[in-house]
């Protein structure tokens, strides 16, 4: 499956799989050969920072 490319689904579909698949944001990247800079850029146009803590975007 690609990941969704509109940002708000994108926000939601990330955080649901570090919930349910992945102890990390590197490893749900390698998993879904995604780099790390460009989600977290994607995803920082929304105000929404990965925290390592919680392992989700908030």
């Amino acid at each position: 499956m690609s990941i969704p490319g509109d940002p708000i689904i994108l926000l939601s579909y990330t955080n649901t799989q570090l919930r349910d698949q992945y102890a990390t944001l590197e490893e749900f990247c390698e998993s879904n050969e995604i780099d790390v800079e460009t989600l977290c850029e994607n995803l920082g146009s929304l105000d929404y920072h990965y925290d390592e803590v919680t392992n989700q975007f908030i």
